[in-house]
Protein backbone atom coordinates (compact mmCIF):
# COMPACT_ATOMS: atom_id res chain seq x y z
CA UNK A 1 0.00 0.00 0.00
CA UNK A 2 1.51 3.31 -0.78
CA UNK A 3 2.83 5.30 2.14
CA UNK A 4 2.03 8.93 2.71
CA UNK A 5 5.15 9.90 1.27
CA UNK A 6 4.12 8.32 -2.04
CA UNK A 7 0.98 10.67 -2.17
CA UNK A 8 1.98 13.62 -4.09
CA UNK A 9 0.63 16.87 -1.76
CA UNK A 10 -1.79 18.11 -4.75
CA UNK A 11 -4.25 15.08 -4.38
CA UNK A 12 -7.43 15.77 -3.54
CA UNK A 13 -9.49 13.99 -0.71
CA UNK A 14 -11.61 12.12 -2.56
CA UNK A 15 -8.85 10.87 -4.75
CA UNK A 16 -7.18 9.32 -1.83
CA UNK A 17 -10.24 8.30 -0.74
CA UNK A 18 -10.76 6.58 -4.22
CA UNK A 19 -6.89 5.53 -4.46
CA UNK A 20 -6.93 3.91 -1.22
CA UNK A 21 -10.39 1.83 -1.30
CA UNK A 22 -9.35 0.25 -4.75
CA UNK A 23 -6.31 -0.41 -3.54
CA UNK A 24 -7.47 -2.02 0.19
CA UNK A 25 -10.18 -3.97 -1.19
CA UNK A 26 -9.63 -7.24 -2.97
CA UNK A 27 -13.13 -7.93 -4.44
CA UNK A 28 -15.68 -6.18 -6.69
CA UNK A 29 -19.29 -7.11 -7.88
CA UNK A 30 -18.86 -7.67 -11.91
CA UNK A 31 -21.79 -6.51 -13.84
CA UNK A 32 -22.40 -7.93 -17.34
CA UNK A 33 -25.17 -8.78 -19.85
CA UNK A 34 -26.58 -12.32 -20.52
CA UNK A 35 -27.13 -13.17 -23.94
CA UNK A 36 -30.62 -12.29 -23.76
CA UNK A 37 -29.57 -8.75 -22.17
CA UNK A 38 -30.58 -9.51 -18.87
CA UNK A 39 -28.32 -8.31 -16.54
CA UNK A 40 -25.69 -10.87 -14.29
CA UNK A 41 -23.36 -9.93 -11.30
CA UNK A 42 -21.08 -11.75 -9.81
CA UNK A 43 -18.37 -11.69 -7.17
CA UNK A 44 -14.84 -11.40 -8.90
CA UNK A 45 -11.12 -10.89 -6.66
CA UNK A 46 -9.16 -8.34 -8.80
CA UNK A 47 -5.86 -6.89 -8.39
CA UNK A 48 -4.48 -3.76 -9.88
CA UNK A 49 -1.89 -3.37 -13.04
CA UNK A 50 -0.34 -0.14 -12.01
CA UNK A 51 1.91 0.81 -15.14
CA UNK A 52 -1.21 0.87 -17.28
CA UNK A 53 -3.67 1.82 -14.74
CA UNK A 54 -5.86 -1.70 -15.14
CA UNK A 55 -7.77 -3.82 -13.05
CA UNK A 56 -6.99 -7.43 -13.82
CA UNK A 57 -9.73 -10.68 -13.22
CA UNK A 58 -8.26 -13.97 -13.75
CA UNK A 59 -11.61 -16.24 -14.53
CA UNK A 60 -12.49 -19.52 -15.86
CA UNK A 61 -14.08 -20.30 -19.00
CA UNK A 62 -16.90 -22.17 -17.27
CA UNK A 63 -17.89 -18.70 -15.88
CA UNK A 64 -20.98 -17.33 -17.13
CA UNK A 65 -19.65 -13.34 -16.52
CA UNK A 66 -16.36 -14.97 -18.99
CA UNK A 67 -18.81 -15.37 -21.88
CA UNK A 68 -20.96 -12.47 -21.39
CA UNK A 69 -17.59 -10.64 -21.00
CA UNK A 70 -16.27 -11.95 -24.78
CA UNK A 71 -19.93 -10.90 -26.34
CA UNK A 72 -20.14 -7.88 -24.61
CA UNK A 73 -17.49 -6.15 -23.48
CA UNK A 74 -18.46 -3.00 -21.29
CA UNK A 75 -18.76 -4.16 -17.98
CA UNK A 76 -19.20 -2.80 -14.51
CA UNK A 77 -17.17 -3.11 -11.30
CA UNK A 78 -18.61 -2.10 -7.93
CA UNK A 79 -16.28 -2.06 -5.24
CA UNK A 80 -17.58 -1.35 -1.64
CA UNK A 81 -15.75 -0.35 1.73
CA UNK A 82 -16.71 -3.18 4.64
CA UNK A 83 -19.66 -2.31 6.88
CA UNK A 84 -18.87 -0.77 10.14
CA UNK A 85 -21.04 -2.17 13.25
CA UNK A 86 -23.07 0.87 14.29
CA UNK A 87 -22.32 3.45 11.03
CA UNK A 88 -25.37 3.74 8.52
CA UNK A 89 -24.67 1.77 5.37
CA UNK A 90 -25.82 4.35 3.22
CA UNK A 91 -22.75 6.01 3.69
CA UNK A 92 -20.12 3.48 3.39
CA UNK A 93 -17.18 4.55 0.83
CA UNK A 94 -18.02 2.83 -2.94
CA UNK A 95 -16.87 3.07 -5.99
CA UNK A 96 -18.59 2.28 -9.34
CA UNK A 97 -16.49 1.49 -12.29
CA UNK A 98 -17.38 1.66 -15.72
CA UNK A 99 -15.07 -0.53 -17.78
CA UNK A 100 -14.10 -2.08 -21.50
CA UNK A 101 -13.13 -5.75 -20.59
CA UNK A 102 -10.11 -7.15 -22.74
CA UNK A 103 -9.61 -11.14 -22.72
CA UNK A 104 -5.70 -11.51 -22.76
CA UNK A 105 -4.13 -13.89 -24.77
CA UNK A 106 -0.45 -15.36 -23.29
CA UNK A 107 1.17 -13.57 -26.29
CA UNK A 108 -0.22 -9.93 -25.04
CA UNK A 109 2.27 -7.25 -24.58
CA UNK A 110 -0.14 -6.76 -21.39
CA UNK A 111 -0.05 -10.76 -19.90
CA UNK A 112 2.97 -11.01 -18.10
CA UNK A 113 2.49 -7.63 -16.07
CA UNK A 114 -1.16 -8.15 -15.91
CA UNK A 115 -0.26 -11.92 -14.43
CA UNK A 116 2.27 -10.84 -12.33
CA UNK A 117 0.24 -8.05 -10.83
CA UNK A 118 -2.39 -10.73 -10.33
CA UNK A 119 -0.30 -13.06 -8.45
CA UNK A 120 1.21 -10.55 -6.37
CA UNK A 121 -2.04 -10.08 -4.69
CA UNK A 122 -3.14 -13.88 -5.04
CA UNK A 123 -0.40 -16.11 -5.02
CA UNK A 124 -2.07 -19.05 -3.76
CA UNK A 125 -3.33 -19.21 -7.52
CA UNK A 126 -0.65 -19.51 -9.39
CA UNK A 127 -1.40 -23.32 -10.15
CA UNK A 128 -4.75 -21.82 -11.67
CA UNK A 129 -2.99 -19.86 -14.34
CA UNK A 130 -1.05 -23.22 -16.12
CA UNK A 131 -4.98 -24.66 -16.24
CA UNK A 132 -6.12 -24.61 -19.81
CA UNK A 133 -9.95 -22.90 -18.99
CA UNK A 134 -8.43 -19.98 -17.29
CA UNK A 135 -7.33 -16.50 -18.75
CA UNK A 136 -6.33 -13.22 -17.48
CA UNK A 137 -8.94 -10.35 -18.62
CA UNK A 138 -8.13 -6.54 -18.33
CA UNK A 139 -10.41 -3.94 -17.36
CA UNK A 140 -9.41 -0.78 -19.01
CA UNK A 141 -11.43 2.15 -16.74
CA UNK A 142 -13.61 4.14 -18.64
CA UNK A 143 -15.58 6.35 -15.72
CA UNK A 144 -16.20 6.01 -12.34
CA UNK A 145 -19.50 7.29 -9.85
CA UNK A 146 -17.70 7.74 -6.30
CA UNK A 147 -19.53 7.81 -3.04
CA UNK A 148 -16.66 8.84 -0.56
CA UNK A 149 -19.58 9.16 2.65
CA UNK A 150 -22.68 10.76 2.90
CA UNK A 151 -23.02 13.75 0.96
CA UNK A 152 -19.75 12.99 -1.11
CA UNK A 153 -19.98 11.83 -4.49
CA UNK A 154 -19.05 12.80 -7.67
CA UNK A 155 -17.70 11.35 -11.52
CA UNK A 156 -14.57 10.29 -12.02
CA UNK A 157 -12.91 10.09 -15.60
CA UNK A 158 -10.96 7.76 -17.04
CA UNK A 159 -7.70 9.46 -16.76
CA UNK A 160 -8.24 10.29 -12.65
CA UNK A 161 -9.04 6.61 -12.34
CA UNK A 162 -5.93 5.84 -14.08
CA UNK A 163 -3.61 7.66 -12.61
CA UNK A 164 -5.04 6.52 -9.04
CA UNK A 165 -4.54 3.05 -10.24
CA UNK A 166 -0.84 4.23 -10.83
CA UNK A 167 0.50 5.23 -7.77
Amino acid sequence: MPQPSDTPAHESRLARALRELLVQRRVASLATVQADGTPFVSMVPYAIEPTQGLLVLHVSGLAAHTDNMARQPLTACLVTAPEVEGEPVHALPRVTLHTRAETLPPDHPAWGPCRAAYLGRFPEVEPMTALPDFRFVALHVLSARQVAGFGAARSVDADELRLALQR
